[in-house]
């Protein structure tokens, strides 16, 4: 498979490694800093780095900040595939741009949902596909499902209340997290008593129905989730917490993998790779 990398920060060196360990080409590495000191001394023979997408409106820089188009980054015409891991203030534009290419694309930018409609619209109108996820590591998909059994569970106990928390590097862009934000909204779909997400800050103490959910900014944290059920007895607490990105690239590819196989026009996210992995053993 010829992979088109879109935005060329932490998981997109770590895409183009395990794009190779996994017998994949990397077509494309587009990203605004392309052919400044930010990419030196990449791996010999690599893809050339292009800034942009496409000429037009449509084709914004991905990565590390917006920009105009200079014109089509010639491996963007080879690739089989796109991978879209750059901002949320540039993952949309991108994801236009590609449809309007007719790429195939995996995102796992997140803090771009809403202008999912509009993305989603134009995936469908150009006949090609889109998987995206708030996370695509295979660990954080598993425990989603874990803590949905678990609200449903939890629910008929109102002595247990819950909320949660998450933490990451200083350097994320989007807080809450778009795991965090999947993870609630899983977990309130289960439930009766709780029915509406707080992440601010609060000054006063929740309501009944609140579920409120913290952020935490700090270090090199790469990610740590957890969904808490207090009671004045005891409390029971679910958590995942990542030990590096490799978990996201390896999940990322694996759905890459599997649009790839596919070859079936529309809009997925994880979770419908999930029920393919669970479905196959």
């Amino acid at each position: 498979m010829k992979v088109a990398l879109i935005g060329y920060g932490r998981m997109g060196r770590l895409l183009e490694a395990q794009c190779r360990e996994r017998g994949h080409q990397v077509a494309a590495v587009v990203d605004p800093l392309a052919g400044t000191a930010g990419f030196a001394g990449l791996a010999p023979g690599r893809a050339p780095a292009f800034a942009t997408i496409a000429e037009g409106a449509q084709g914004l820089a991905s990565g590390r900040a917006p920009g105009r188009a200079q014109g089509l980054a010639p491996g963007l015409r080879e690739a089989d595939l796109a991978l879209e891991f750059s901002r949320p203030d540039t993952a949309a534009e991108n994801l236009l741009a590609l449809a309007g290419l007719g790429l195939p694309v995996v995102c796992g930018t997140t803090g771009w949902y809403d202008r999912l409609p509009e993305v989603a619209a134009a995936v469908e109108a150009a006949g090609t596909s889109l998987v995206w996820a708030s996370n695509f590591s295979l660990g954080v998909n598993l425990f989603y499902r874990i803590a949905e059994a678990a609200a449903l569970i939890m629910d008929p106990f109102p002595e247990y209340d819950l909320g949660g928390w998450e933490a990451h590097h200083h350097n994320k862009a989007d807080s809450p997290s778009g795991t965090a934000r999947a993870l609630v909204e899983r977990v309130l779909s289960r439930m009766s008593r709780k029915t509406q997400a707080v992440y601010d800050k609060l000054d006063r103490p929740p309501a009944p129905q609140e579920l409120h959910y913290a952020s935490l900014r700090l270090g090199s944290e790469p990610g740590l989730h957890s969904l808490i059920f207090d009671s004045a007895a005891d409390t029971i607490e679910l958590s995942h917490r990542a030990r590096n990105r490799e978990g996201l690239a390896a999940g990322a590819l694996r759905a890459a993998e599997w649009l790839a196989r596919r070859q079936g026009a529309g809009v997925f996210t994880m979770d419908d790779v999930l029920e393919d992995l669970l479905g196959s053993g």
